[in-house]
C-alpha cells in the first residue's frame, strides 16, 4: 500500500479534512493528529474498517478502540443512555483528552468495542482532528497510531516510523501538545471508575461527579505484579505491555540519592538513563542520558516521555533504567505509562 503524507498548513485545513473525510467514508484508514497523541482512525461502524485497524497496529482483537466523535449529539446514535454524570462530564471537558464509556447501542459493531457491550466515546480538541470529525460522515475509531506495544506516537515521524505503507493517510500536524493518551473513565456502573489515567485527573472528575473509584488494573502495584495480564481490558491501555522501546526498560525507586547510586554503578557503556532535565549530567558521561521533562512540570513530563523512549531505539543501548518520575512530580498518568513500558519491572534501591 503507497501512503499519502499531507502536512498542515494554515491555509489547507478544510481541504484536508475533506480528504480524510473521503478516505474514512471508503474504508481506509487515516493516521491524524488530537491534542493528546497520533491516532489511526477507520470507520467505527464498519467492522472491515475495525479489522483493518488491528491488522494495521497488529493489536490483539480483544483490546477496544475509542470511537471519536465531532459533537455531542453524535454520541446519541452509539450508546443506549447518556447518564446525568457523562452530561457533566462532557460539558466540563469536552471538546478535550476525556474518554467516557457508556452502554453500547446496537449500531456499533462488536469487532470496534473488541467484543464489549460497552463503546469508549471521546470529542478530542485539537482543531483538525475535530474539523475532520464534523466533516466525516461517520464516527472514527481510532487508537494510538503506532504499531502495538511501542510507545504512542507524537509526532508525524513516529507515525511514518510504525505506519508508512499500512494506512492509506497521514496528516502531519507536528508535535502533539498533551503527548499522552486521554484519561478514560467507565459510567456503566453503579460507580464511576477510572480506567486509564491521563492529563484529565481523578481529581478534577471528581469535582465534577463526585467520587469515583480506579481500576485494580490501574494501580501501580497491579502493574508491578502483572496482576492484569489475564484479565480481560475494559478499555485500552489496561492489560497488554504498552509502550515499550526495543531495549528492556527497568524503573528504579528510591531516593534520589540512592537512585543516583545505583544507576551510577552499572558499567556496562550500553546502558540508557532516563531521568529529568535537572539531573542529566548526575551520571557518567558513558550512559547515554535523556530527560523526560522538568522537576514538578507535569505536563513537559507527559510531552516528553514517549519521544525519549522512541529517541532510545537510534542508540546503540542494550538496556535502559529510568528513575522513578513520581519521585520528581510525575503525575499518575506518566508513572502508569512508565511502568507499563517497562512491562511491570521496578527495582527498590
Amino acid at each position: 500500500m503507497k501512503t499519502r503524507i499531507l502536512t498542515l498548513t494554515p491555509e489547507n485545513g478544510e481541504e484536508a479534512a475533506r480528504i480524510a473525510a473521503d478516505v474514512l467514508a471508503k474504508g481506509g484508514l487515516v493516521a491524524f493528529p488530537t491534542e493528546t497523541v497520533y491516532g489511526l482512525g477507520g470507520n467505527a461502524l464498519d467492522e472491515t474498517a475495525a479489522e483493518r485497524i488491528y491488522q494495521a497496529k497488529g493489536r490483539p482483537s480483544d483490546n477496544p478502540l475509542i470511537v471519536h466523535v465531532g459533537s455531542i449529539p453524535a454520541v446519541r446514535p452509539l450508546v443506549k443512555r447518556i447518564p446525568r454524570k457523562a452530561s457533566k462530564l462532557m460539558k466540563a471537558f469536552w471538546p478535550g483528552p476525556l474518554t467516557i464509556i457508556f452502554e453500547k447501542s446496537g449500531l456499533v459493531p462488536e469487532r470496534t468495542t473488541g467484543g464489549l457491550k460497552t463503546v469508549a466515546v471521546r470529542m478530542p480538541s485539537h482543531p483538525f482532528a475535530n474539523l475532520m470529525l464534523k466533516t466525516s460522515p461517520v464516527p472514527v475509531a481510532a487508537p494510538s497510531a503506532n504499531k502495538s506495544g511501542r510507545p504512542s506516537t507524537t509526532n508525524a515521524k513516529h507515525v511514518i516510523e510504525d505506519l508508512n505503507g499500512r494506512v492509506d493517510l497521514i496528516i502531519d500536524d507536528g508535535n502533539a501538545p498533551i503527548g499522552v493518551e486521554s484519561t478514560i473513565i467507565d459510567l456503566t456502573g453503579p460507580v464511576p471508575v477510572l480506567l486509564r489515567p491521563g492529563h484529565i485527573t481523578k481529581e478534577e472528575l471528581e469535582a465534577v461527579i463526585g467520587p469515583v473509584e480506579t481500576d485494580r488494573a490501574v494501580e501501580r502495584e497491579s502493574i508491578i505484579s502483572k496482576q492484569t495480564e489475564t484479565v480481560r481490558p475494559k478499555a485500552p491501555g489496561m492489560k497488554y505491555r504498552h509502550y515499550a522501546p526495543k531495549a528492556p526498560l527497568t524503573v528504579v525507586s528510591g531516593t534520589e540519592e540512592n537512585m543516583k547510586a545505583y544507576l551510577s554503578s552499572q558499567s556496562d557503556k550500553k546502558t540508557g538513563i532516563l531521568t529529568v532535565e535537572e539531573r542529566r549530567d548526575c551520571f557518567p558521561e558513558a550512559f547515554a542520558v535523556l530527560t523526560a521533562g522538568k522537576k514538578n512540570d507535569v505536563l513537559s513530563m507527559e510531552r516528553e516521555l514517549f519521544d525519549a523512549l522512541r529517541e532510545f531505539d537510534a542508540l546503540p543501548v542494550e538496556r535502559i533504567y529510568a528513575e522513578d518520575l513520581s519521585k520528581y512530580g510525575a503525575g499518575e498518568a506518566v508513572m502508569n505509562r512508565l511502568l507499563k513500558a517497562a512491562g511491570g519491572t521496578l527495582i527498590n534501591v
